[in-house]
């Protein structure tokens, strides 16, 4: 068991590392010892580029799907359009990713035979 003083001082640097910014954290133990810096494990470096996706709306009429993808941003967007159908005997459709470029609008097409189940897009590189 710690003296009194030295059980003070560690639990003040427990505290003031919990409310303290976790970028750089240099807490006093006891006189003269000092506890290493910590870092968080999801601290984000200001050099990560931010990720553009083009939008993408879906328009389901009976069994056809349409999506229709606008990317706004300077870099290209591979869109691909996903349908599952509702009968179980009813292949579910995956279209080819397309090349979404830069100020354009891309168009994909689907169909199931009987009833549409679910419809997304997802994005890729």
């Amino acid at each position: 068991m710690l003296p009194p003083r030295r059980l003070a001082a560690a639990t003040l640097a427990v505290v003031a590392g919990l409310v303290s910014p976790a970028s750089a954290v240099t807490a006093t133990v006891a006189a003269g010892e000092t506890a290493p810096a910590r870092t968080t494990p999801q601290a984000r470096t200001d050099r990560e580029r931010p990720v553009y996706r083009a939008e993408c709306r879906t328009r389901v009429e009976g069994s056809s799907v349409t999506a229709s993808c606008h990317n706004p941003f300077p870099d290209s967007d591979m869109v691909q359009l996903h349908i599952e159908c509702n009968r179980w005997w009813d292949p579910d459709v995956d279209t080819a990713p397309v090349e979404a470029g830069p100020a354009r609008t891309v168009e994909l097409t689907g169909r199931c035979w009987m009833g549409v189940g679910k419809t997304w897009v997802t994005h890729s590189r």
